[in-house]
């Protein structure tokens, strides 16, 4: 059966490149890094590399990319290591109500502890109004947490004038972006506009359990795991040798060949529109990220039985994050915009890929029709 994944989060194709180098070093180039033998040396040498690769489609330095087990590690670990380190010059936390849930949890746990920690509505769209960032931000803020692109609607802050304003405001702040769905995909800040922003290797078409945090030069910054002095003593253990290298690539193929997914997703929008009671969350098709589109029909009230009927197609949806894909309860994201009704608990999210091709697209509208007919309430009852 022809199958089309437009889950990018949770059913995500590695490049058969990436695959090819990493069982290679699995099979080769075995070394721990940290050792000083020859095989040792050689894996350092691969880390050293694909450090400087990936900083090249980041646009930094390569001192400032530290690898992780993942996006989730990334946010706790810039949450935990800014908030810690500036305790002294203030106890006030900006954040977002639509945040990723590694960054919303970390902060409760922080509240709990003594913080004060400010989540901001979004409007209708899911964007942030700067008047209310305006409002929160005081010169004892020390930490503002903003995603770069949510993952669940697409919405896209302008980190720039973000920026501006929290370097106004709150000169003590530390900014820190999760900038998961993002790298590849869009423009990431210019060197030095933030503190610190993860990335995950999954959204990449790389493998799952790597990722990386950016962290600007001379930003102080506690570290999360302790007992060794793995990445410049900030992030102790082994290093996972053939992930990162892995990302690396990932995160370069990714890059070079994903510029049509704007395309991609105004043709998926298009053959969508076909279908009665389709509508939008968030951006609309033509704005916010350019691969993320977050959809309901209005006789469809329940998203995850969307879900699995176009999964029983081979064509692969979310409801929302993968990390909580399978918890009850509509999305916190939609609830934050306000949506009700099938908006908010009949919602899928289709997201693309750099590997994303028109003929998956046309699979996934054709799925979706009879999909939709099949699972819709009809008057008089259920189908």
């Amino acid at each position: 059966m022809p199958e089309a994944y437009l889950d990018n989060s949770a059913t995500t194709r590695v490049w058969p490149e990436v695959v090819e180098t990493m069982c290679r070093i699995h099979s080769e180039e075995y070394g721990n890094p940290s050792s000083l033998h020859a095989r040792g040396l050689a894996a350092e040498r691969l880390v050293r590399d694909a450090r400087r690769e990936l900083a090249g489609v980041v646009g930094c330095s390569p001192g400032e990319i530290f690898f992780t087990s993942g996006g989730t590690e990334a946010n706790n670990w810039a949450i935990f290591g800014l908030s810690r380190a500036r305790q002294a010059r203030g106890n006030r936390i900006v954040s977002t109500a639509i945040e990723h849930p590694s960054v919303l949890v970390p902060l409760q746990l922080l509240e709990e502890q003594g913080f004060e920690v400010i989540l901001l509505p979004v409007d209708h769209r899911g964007e942030l109004e700067m008047a209310r960032l305006e409002d929160a931000l005081t010169p004892g803020t020390i930490l503002v947490c903003v995603m770069a692109v949510n993952n669940e609607i697409g919405s896209v802050h302008d980190l720039e004038a973000i920026s501006a304003m929290v370097r106004s405001l709150s000169p003590h702040a530390a900014i820190h972006v999760d900038a998961v769905q993002a790298l590849a995909k869009l423009p990431l800040p210019p060197p030095g506009l933030v503190e610190t922003m993860s990335f995950s290797a999954h959204k990449l078409h790389g493998p799952k359990g790597t990722g990386a945090l950016y962290v600007r030069e001379g930003t102080r910054l506690l570290p999360l795991l302790l007992g060794g002095e793995q990445e410049g003593k900030l992030r102790a253990g082994t290093e996972n040798v053939a992930g990162i290298a892995g990302m690396a690539q990932a995160a370069r193929l990714s890059w070079e060949r994903g510029q049509d997914t704007r395309r991609l997703k105004l043709q998926l929008a298009k053959g969508l529109e076909a279908i009665a009671g389709f509508n939008v969350n968030g951006p609309a098709p033509g704005g916010g990220a350019p691969h993320i589109l977050n959809a309901y029909f209005e006789d469809v009230p329940r998203g995850e039985v969307l879900v699995h009927a176009l999964a029983s197609r081979g064509v692969y949806v979310s409801t929302g994050s993968a990390c909580h894909s399978r918890r009850d309860g509509p999305s916190h994201v939609l609830k934050a915009m306000g949506m009700k009704g099938p908006a908010l608990t009949g919602a899928v999210r289709f997201s693309l890929g750099a590997a994303t091709t028109a003929g998956e697209i046309e699979l996934a509208v054709d799925a979706t029709t009879l999909a939709v007919d099949e699972v819709k309430i009809r008057r008089g009852g259920r189908k």
